[in-house]
């Protein structure tokens, strides 16, 4: 009962945010106007950009199966397609992500695959995020710095910050046990501090997540190439997704910049926001927009931009994915029915 009034609250938040998203875009301009440009849009465009955002999905399915693959689980190219959706869809309406990959270690869980094992891919899997989204956006910063201003450069640093911790706590994690229990140590007595309950449950939680880490560690060592295969369909995925700026761009009839100007501006966008605690990072991801963009767009086919933009690389795949895991979920809890008719009959 607590998972599903947590789960409810979350999708009250995520609803909240997006009608106050869409009220503050929409309060001072004409709607009518905006949706004519949507629907004026080419169409050729619009479909590139929903390819590209199910190219995202099938490359981040390929990374997942190819680490089950390697640990010798059974899974099948659409059942992996099936965990990244669901990752999604979690990832988009709980805070900081936070419910995306425990989700899918549950469902994977639930069609036969061993918990370490179905950890571990998506550990990998999230280092190698990581390693993208910072690197990419580096990178892409030398050459747009200029379309930054003082806010939204407070809010790359800390973006870049943000995502710089998580992957060295993550690396420190996997790779150094001595240095990891002491960042344990820490933790708890941060906790004593703020006179948090349950403390010898958290450090156990902690040291058990350690020994995921742990186990990690001793994988990648003996398989780099993996490793770097992971890595390198992460960079390429990540460029598609990116990639979907540009052909909405190009569906509302402009041509001035070229892919790769986009694709980078987009990075460090993506950079800015994905370290806001939201849920899908929603509101801030269209203010961060309009502000990095306001030299892209004319300020009359903003708003319009904004919203097809966020509807292709996000809001789309959001009811998609939403659609799956509901259709998932239900078929997992039809399984639980059978299973437990077919025990008492046994």
């Amino acid at each position: 009962m607590k998972k599903k009034g947590k789960m409810f609250r979350n999708a009250l938040i995520f609803i909240i945010l997006i009608v106050l998203t869409f009220y503050i875009l929409l309060k001072d301009q004409n709607p009518i106007e905006i949706l004519n440009i949507i629907f004026s849009a080419r169409l050729e465009f619009v479909f590139m950009g929903i390819l590209c955002m199910f190219i995202y999905i099938i490359l981040e399915a390929q990374n997942i199966g190819r680490t089950l693959k390697k640990l010798n689980e059974k899974s099948t190219f659409i059942k992996n397609i099936k965990y990244a959706l669901i990752g999604f869809f979690f990832s988009s309406v709980t805070p900081a992500a936070s419910g995306g990959q425990p989700m899918q270690i549950y469902y994977m869980y639930k069609d036969g695959i061993s918990v370490s094992n179905s950890t571990l891919a998506l550990l990998l899997n999230l280092t190698s995020m990581q390693i993208s989204t910072i690197s990419i956006a580096l990178v892409s910063l030398i050459f747009n710095y200029k379309y930054l201003n003082k806010l939204l450069i407070i809010l790359f640093i800390i973006g870049i910050l943000l995502n710089s911790s998580a992957l060295i706590l993550l690396l420190i994690g996997v790779f150094s046990k001595r240095l990891s229990q002491w960042l344990i140590k820490v933790a708890i007595k941060i906790l004593e501090f703020f006179k948090v309950k349950n403390l010898d449950a958290k450090k156990e939680k902690f040291e058990t997540e350690l020994m995921k880490y742990q186990e990690g560690a001793r994988y990648v060592k003996k398989n780099k190439i993996l490793m770097v295969k992971i890595l390198i369909t992460t960079l390429v995925q990540f460029l598609v997704y990116y990639s979907v700026t540009y052909w909405t761009y190009r569906a509302l009839g402009f041509s001035e910049n070229n892919i790769l100007k986009m694709i980078s501006i987009q990075s460090i966008l993506y950079a800015t926001v994905s370290g806001i605690p939201s849920p899908g990072a929603v509101g801030v991801t269209e203010g961060a927009f309009t502000e990095i963009f306001r030299n892209i767009y004319p300020a009359n086919v903003m708003s319009s931009a904004v919203l097809l933009n966020r509807g292709i690389n996000f809001y789309l795949l959001v009811i998609v994915s939403g659609i799956i895991t509901i259709i998932n979920h239900l078929n997992s809890e039809k399984e639980d029915v059978k299973e437990e008719e077919d025990g008492r009959i046994s």
